[in-house]
C-alpha cells in the first residue's frame, strides 16, 4: 500500500454562564465546530448547536475565510479556535497554514486573528497545552512536528520548535517519516506523538512558556511494523495511552509512566470483524469522560468499534456498528459522555450516537447533517 495523501485523508461545558458579550447558552445545549474540508465555496468551519437530549443539530454560524480547513483545537478556555489552513494543494509543495480564531460569542460566530506557517506539508493535528501558551502541530507528507506560541490575545506566534523526523539508522530505505499527531500528556510535561511511516510513538519534553519541545528519555516506543499508529488519546486516570493503528486496523493500549513519560505495549485488539477480508484503515479513537469505554473508527468497513476499559486498561472488544456513512473520520464525545458525534468524511455527513451508560452500546438519534467533507469536530 502507497503512503499517499488521498488514501489516508480521504480517509468547561457549554452550559456555564459567561458574561459579557457572550450570552448564556440554552440548558442541554452545546456548541460543536465542524470543519469541511473542502476547496472554495464548499470549504467553511461550520459552528452547530447541539441538543444533547435529542441528538438534534442546528447550524448556527459558517466562516468561510477558511480554506480547506482541516483539524482544529481549542484553547483551554475556550476563547480561541485554531484550524489547519491548505490554501493551495493539500499535502503539496508548500507548507500549510494555522489559522487562528476569536469565538467572538456563543453563536460560534469567528474572527479570524492571523496565520501561520505549519512548518510542513500535509499538516493534520493540532493541540494546545494546558497552559494556552504553545501549540503544537504534526505534518504527515513531510515527517515533522513543530510548536508556536500562542499570545495572550489568542494570536500566533512563529513556530519556536522545528523536529524533522528520520528513521533509525539501518532502516529500509522505504520507510519515511508520516508524523500523524501530537497530543499532551495529562500534567501537560509531555507532548507525544504518533508517526505512522516509523512505527514509533514519540515522546517529547514539553515547556510551554517557550513552546519548547526536546526528545525524552526514552524517546521513544516502536510498535510493530506495519502497524502505522495514527491518533492517540489518553486514559481520562492519565495511567493509560492508547494508540489507533490504521494500517493494522487495531488499538494498542500502552501503560504509561508519568515520571519519564514512558510507554510499554500491554495489549493490541483488531478492530474489525474477524471474517471481514475487503480493504480498510483505521482513523479516529476516543475515550468517554468517565473511562468506561473507548471507541474507533474503520474506514472501508465503514463502522465503530467500541471497547470496554477495565480498571487495569485492558479493553474488552463489545460491537461494531455502521458508522452509517462512507469514511468516518473524526469521533468526538459530549463532555457529560451522552452523545457520539461521528464524521463521515467521503460520506459527506456527520451521525449522532446516544452511548448507553451502562453497557457502551450507540444507538443513531436524530437526523444525520449533510456536509461537504466533515474532517473535524471539537465540542466548546
Amino acid at each position: 500500500m502507497t503512503h499517499d495523501v488521498a488514501r489516508y485523508f480521504l480517509p468547561l461545558a457549554i452550559g456555564m454562564v459567561f458574561f459579557g458579550a457572550t450570552q448564556v447558552a440554552a440548558a442541554g445545549e452545546v456548541l460543536v465546530f465542524i470543519s469541511a474540508f473542502a476547496k472554495g465555496d464548499d470549504g467553511a468551519i461550520h459552528a452547530y448547536k447541539l441538543d444533547t437530549e435529542t441528538g438534534a443539530l442546528k447550524l448556527s454560524q459558517r466562516t468561510t475565510d477558511a480554506e480547506q480547513p482541516f483539524y482544529m483545537a481549542l484553547s483551554p478556555d475556550r476563547k480561541f479556535l485554531y484550524s489547519i489552513h491548505a490554501a493551495g494543494e493539500f499535502g503539496g509543495k508548500e507548507n500549510e497554514q494555522i489559522a487562528a480564531y476569536q469565538i467572538a460569542d456563543d453563536t460560534g460566530k469567528l474572527k479570524l486573528l492571523n496565520r501561520q506557517s505549519a512548518m510542513g506539508t500535509a499538516a493534520c493535528y493540532l493541540e494546545v497545552d494546558a497552559t494556552g501558551k504553545t501549540i503544537m502541530v504534526s505534518n504527515y507528507s513531510s515527517g515533522s512536528v513543530a510548536a508556536l506560541p500562542l499570545k495572550a490575545d489568542g494570536s500566533l506566534g512563529e513556530a519556536a520548535t522545528f523536529i524533522q523526523h528520520k528513521p533509525e539508522a539501518g532502516a529500509d530505505k522505504k520507510v519515511v517519516s508520516h508524523a500523524h499527531c501530537i497530543i499532551v500528556s495529562p500534567d501537560n510535561r509531555f507532548a507525544i506523538t504518533a508517526d505512522l511511516g516509523l512505527d514509533q510513538v514519540i515522546t517529547y519534553q514539553l515547556d510551554p512558556a517557550k513552546a519548547k519541545l526536546t526528545p525524552a528519555t526514552p524517546p521513544f516506543v516502536k510498535t510493530p511494523l506495519g502497524n502505522g499508529p495514527r491518533h492517540l488519546t489518553f486514559h481520562p486516570n492519565g495511567k493509560h495511552l492508547y494508540a489507533i493503528n490504521e494500517l493494522k486496523n487495531s488499538v494498542t493500549l500502552f501503560n504509561y509512566e508519568a515520571k519519564t513519560g514512558s510507554l510499554t505495549e500491554q495489549q493490541t485488539l483488531s478492530t474489525l470483524p474477524k471474517d471481514f477480508t475487503g480493504q480498510s484503515y483505521c482513523a479516529d479513537v476516543k475515550i468517554t469522560p468517565n473511562g468506561k469505554f473507548l471507541y474507533g473508527t474503520n474506514r472501508g468497513h465503514d463502522s465503530i468499534a467500541a471497547y470496554r476499559l477495565a480498571d487495569d486498561g485492558k479493553l474488552t472488544l463489545l460491537s461494531i456498528d455502521p458508522s452509517l456513512g462512507k469514511g468516518p473520520q473524526n469521533l468526538v464525545i459530549t463532555p457529560g459522555g451522552e452523545l457520539l458525534l461521528c464524521a463521515n468524511m467521503p460520506g459527506n455527513n456527520v451521525v449522532v450516537f446516544k452511548i448507553d451508560q451502562q453497557t457502551g452500546a450507540i444507538k443513531p438519534v436524530g437526523e444525520p447533517i449533510s456536509i461537504p467533507s466533515p474532517s473535524c469536530m471539537r465540542i466548546r
